[in-house]
């Protein structure tokens, strides 16, 4: 029998080689939770940079983190999760690196292309069709969300969904670094541009989602299971959070 973690997330787990450059730049392995070695071409880098989105492993949010709503559990979670994937047509994404509110991701080369509308409406659907599963955010969980610096139409997704930036405030990201200064921004870009640049000369190929589980507060996201569009799944170190 499974046993229910603090938080599930439904993410996109990058494909290769996005996958094993990022879990190197961040220095640890979603699917495993190990830690990582330094990419080729990077003797080294702030660990500060990249503390924030190591918690949560290389991952591109389409189900922000929820706990679990009453009256549903995770072999459930894991139902739909593999219904939702099933028969659904796989897609490239072209990406590019950029600065992001803050922060450096990659992101959407192009939104309104092909690929960028099919990411898009990816996130819909997951904001959508798993939201019976999310509990109502605590008074403390949308403070945490800062809603008196979010426009009106975010503050509306917080209330409504759980996350200001979903829908019309959707912006596809796979987050590479906290928030940096201006030096540590032209750093950081120099540096990934020049080890990873060549990645993004291919698209990402999105063929699947995945379930991250955080098995308490303050814990690592470790990947839970990938489910892919062809049916087949594959389990992760979070494994056991699921049925």
């Amino acid at each position: 029998m499974s046993r229910a973690a603090h938080r599930y997330a439904i993410y996109l787990a990058p494909a290769e080689p996005f996958r094993t450059f990022g879990a190197q730049w961040l220095g640890r392995d979603a699917e495993s939770g190990e830690p990582q070695p330094l990419p080729p071409g990077i003797a080294q880098r702030p660990v500060e940079w990249v503390e924030a989105p190591a918690h949560y492993a290389l991952h591109a949010t389409l189900k922000p983190p929820f706990r679990l709503a009453e009256g549903t559990d995770a072999a459930m979670l894991d139902r739909a999760a593999r219904e939702f994937a099933k028969g659904r047509a796989s897609f490239e994404a072209p990406l590019v690196l950029r600065a992001l509110r803050g922060f450096l991701a990659w992101c959407l080369a192009d939104t309104q292309g092909r690929g960028g509308r099919q990411m898009h409406a990816l996130a819909d659907a997951c904001v959508r069709d798993f939201d019976r599963f999310r509990a109502a955010p605590s008074a403390a969980d949308i403070a945490r969300r800062n809603p008196s610096a979010l426009s009106a139409v975010q503050r509306a997704m917080l209330d409504t969904w759980g996350y200001p930036y979903v829908f019309d405030t959707f912006t596809f990201h796979i987050t590479l670094t906290g928030m940096l200064d201006a030096a540590d921004e032209t750093s950081a870009l120099e540096m990934l541009h020049k080890a990873g640049g060549a990645l993004l000369e291919q698209p990402l190929h999105v063929d699947g989602i995945s379930i991250f589980a955080q098995a308490e507060p303050g814990a690592d996201f470790v990947l839970a299971r990938h489910y892919r569009f062809d049916g087949t799944t594959a389990d992760g170190a979070g494994a056991e959070f699921l049925a």
